[in-house]
């Protein structure tokens, strides 16, 4: 299945108008912190309520006490009755290690509570025949790739093929469990797996604001059959409002390709979408990035674009079973963003001397270097040690792998491999720096806030924190001017950046080093850089909205956006990047083509058959392109619907403000 536009498409038009969901969850972990309903933060006790349960379940003592909350009665009034007629609440949940339903299921339980929703939701419009192999393979219109995910090739497989099982047999309890029957069960779990399988190939991760992953969402054949590339030509974003406004009000620019499957499009469109879609939940909207033409097919990412080849490959076939053969995929040698996103330096080793051995070992260092990073992350993210995270990777990006990590084989001399600062590691570092720096200058602060030797070492760390966010929007830039595709993500981490550098500036310590002349002094002589409001924020407001025939105005609003940034960064960055590390050998934030002359960061070739040569033709394939020197100018458009730019970036008395930008 493919959807292609009813019409020519300009650049940041809304394809779709916000979509309802079929069915969501949240993520275990965010059980506790987030409405189950409208997925907002939960406001501490007692403004949290528990769904609205039968005052008299059926078989109600092995029912477990409600694991879900929600932000208020409203929401608990919408979710409550599918909560409990779905069987969700039979469900196992992350602190009922003793419930029954908890045998075999291990890790998040989200896809098997989307799927408890999605099953109930079929059989509500009579969507599933017989459950039969030929007729599971797609449900209501949406692919289940049972067939493909069932079957087992290596040990991956093999995982997947557990987990889909064990979650099916979790499932069959839970509903046996809500009907009041005996909950052993020798029978096969076919229907079950389907509707798993469905939700493992459909359900899309629901972020918010960009930032972090809260749950997952499965959306009628409108959103998901829109096929994956690797260089998309649109993208989605989600909104957590109720009643969406503006933007999401768009009409709806795309349509099923020619297809035999005319029933199936019937049954989900007027089955499920015009009856069963929910009202509540995070709503979606697909967005155009790029040009696109009536004849062309829409398509977005599957999977992280700032990953190499091998790695987006590798995930697209465990998770979807596909292998992707899009022109970012096809093109040899690589484009320069694959170039960049796997390339390391051999700091003891000249790349023109590589030999067999040098490839072993290169290899051996590439998973040397994933598995150190994964290490250093899980100390942050899963035992809530950001210092032994921030040391560790720090120490990477300077000094390569630790010589404990890259001993000899064999009696001979492993060449000493360091991350080239566009590396997709590299990019990974900079993200979990940014985050493992601001929580330690929080956790300094909240035992003493008011001792002005935390508060200034706290600033420090905030500093820090926003030069690797900064650090991270620029290496995403760079690589941007290369592939447009990018443009989202660029668009997440300027927001991100704005928004550390806005929180930093509002610091009470700000005042008191102004005051000390110890800001000034590293600022001075720095000119008041103020944007145009009219131009920037009233204009796009006034156009965004109401017509997309203006894109050279957007392109203008966008330009002026990308100057100020160039304008300011020597100056801010030169603020920001004070420790003596890692940024320090950072030139220039935005523009890395300063990499190709430094002998630190030289270009090795990539598993030995990017050599030289092929280096020169993906950069002159670039510049013959206008990638190297012509700028992406639709960055703000194509992100969310009104923007939010800033009046001052370093305004009267160098107080820094510096908005986000949307």
């Amino acid at each position: 299945m493919e959807m292609r536009p009813i019409d020519d498409i300009d650049i940041g038009r809304d394809l779709t108008p916000s979509l309802s969901p079929l069915a969501f969850s949240l993520y275990d972990s965010s059980l506790l912190s987030h409405c189950s309903a409208c997925f907002s933060p939960l406001c501490p006790p007692p403004h949290q309520f528990s769904p609205l349960l039968p005052s008299s379940p059926i078989n109600s003592h092995h029912a477990p006490n409600p694991s879900i909350l929600y932000c208020s009665p409203q929401c608990s009034n919408s979710d409550s009755d599918l909560h409990v007629s779905s069987a969700e609440y039979h469900l196992h949940l992350p602190h009922q290690q003793s419930h029954p339903t908890s045998c075999h299921l291990g890790g998040d339980t989200s896809d098997v509570r989307v799927a408890l929703r999605l099953l109930h939701l079929f059989e509500k419009f009579h969507l599933i025949s017989l459950p039969n192999e030929r007729r599971l393979e797609r449900i209501g219109g949406l692919m289940s790739n049972r067939d493909k995910l069932m079957s087992v090739e290596n040990e991956e497989d093999g995982d997947i093929l557990a987990k889909i099982r064990n979650g099916a047999r979790v499932m069959v309890s839970a509903r046996r469990m809500r009907d009041g029957l005996d909950l052993d069960f020798s029978g096969d779990c076919l229907l079950e797996e389907a509707v798993l399988c469905l939700v493992l190939t459909n359900a899309v991760e629901v972020q918010v604001n960009g930032g972090r992953a809260i749950g997952i969402a499965v959306y009628d054949t409108t959103f998901s059959w829109i096929n994956h590339s690797c260089s998309p030509n649109a993208c989605y974003r989600f909104s957590l409002q109720q009643n969406s406004q503006g933007s999401g009000d768009s009409p709806l620019w795309i349509t099923p390709a020619a297809t035999n499957t005319f029933d199936e499009i019937e049954a989900i469109h007027y089955g499920v979408c015009n009856k069963g879609g929910l009202e509540y939940g995070p709503r979606v909207i697909l967005r155009s990035i790029k040009v696109i033409k009536k004849s062309e097919e829409v398509s977005i990412a599957y999977t992280d674009l700032l990953q190499p080849k091998a790695m987006r490959q590798l995930e697209l076939w465990l998770k979807y079973r596909f292998i992707c053969c899009c022109r970012q995929c096809d093109t040899w040698p690589p484009t320069y963003v694959d170039h960049c996103l796997q390339e390391i330096s051999a700091v003891n080793l000249d790349c023109t001397n590589l030999s067999s051995d040098h490839n072993f070992y290169r290899d051996e260092a590439i998973r040397m270097l994933i598995d150190y990073v994964d290490d250093a992350t899980s100390e942050y993210i899963s035992f809530g040690n950001p210092e032994s995270c921030c040391e560790k990777l720090e120490n990477l990006l300077i000094h390569g792998l630790p010589d404990e990590q890259s001993e000899p084989k064999e009696n001979k001399s492993l060449p000493i491999f360091r991350l080239h600062p566009l590396h997709h590691l590299s990019l990974n570092a900079y993200t979990i720096l940014a985050s493992a720096y601001k929580i330690r200058a929080s956790d300094l602060l909240a035992p003493n806030p008011d001792t002005r030797e935390h508060q200034l070492e706290a600033f420090n760390m905030s500093r820090t924190s926003s030069a690797y966010s900064f650090l991270l929007a620029g290496a995403t830039h760079h690589l941007f001017l290369y592939e447009s595709s990018l443009i989202a993500s660029l668009a997440n981490f300027w927001t991100s950046t704005g928004e550390s550098l806005l929180s930093l500036a509002r610091s009470p310590v700000w005042n008191f080093l102004v005051k000390c002349s110890l800001i000034v002094s590293e600022l001075s002589p720095f000119p008041s850089h103020k944007f145009c409001k009219c131009a920037l924020t009233y204009k796009f407001e006034a156009n965004f909205v109401g017509s997309h025939d203006q894109n050279g105005d957007f392109e203008e609003r966008s330009r002026e956006f990308l100057d100020c940034i160039k304008n300011i960064t020597p100056r801010v960055w030169s603020f920001l990047a004070q420790k003596d590390c890692y940024l320090k050998a950072i030139k220039d934030p935005i523009d890395f083509r300063w990499i190709r002359s430094v002998k630190d960061f030289k270009i090795l070739d990539c598993k030995a058959h990017v050599g030289s040569s092929d280096m020169e033709r993906i950069v002159s394939r670039c510049e013959v392109q206008g990638c190297a020197h012509e700028e992406r100018v639709n960055i703000v458009q194509v992100h969310l619907s009104t923007p939010s730019l800033s009046d001052d970036l370093f305004g009267a008395g160098h107080e820094m403000v510096v908005e986000r930008v949307d």
